[in-house]
């Protein structure tokens, strides 16, 4: 009884830390959902053309990369959601080995 006890609190405090990270950056987590499926929705062609005409930033894309420029923790949270999905498109179109 006391294991499931201690389980179940546990549980309950990391979901309530997960819950927490989840909602501290709202904006960002918008902004890296987008990316992530633009990734996902996309074919090899498509992002080997977007890749081969690199356009500068928008406005938008420069105040996020700003954004993330200046808030370390941001930025960590951030790469830690769009890398992987994004890595795996890459493997999966031949970009990178």
């Amino acid at each position: 009884m006391r294991k499931l006890t201690l389980g179940l609190g546990t549980a309950i405090v990391l979901f309530s830390v997960v819950f927490a990270f989840a909602q501290q950056y709202p904006i960002m987590d918008k902004v890296a959902n987008k990316i992530v499926t633009k990734y996902q929705q996309s074919s090899c062609q498509e992002l080997a053309e977007k890749r081969a005409n690199k356009t500068p930033p928008g406005p938008e894309e420069q105040r996020v990369i700003q954004l993330l420029k200046s808030d370390p923790q941001m930025r960590h949270a951030f790469i830690d959601k769009i890398a992987a999905p994004i890595a795996n498109k890459m493997f999966d179109c031949g970009f990178i080995p």
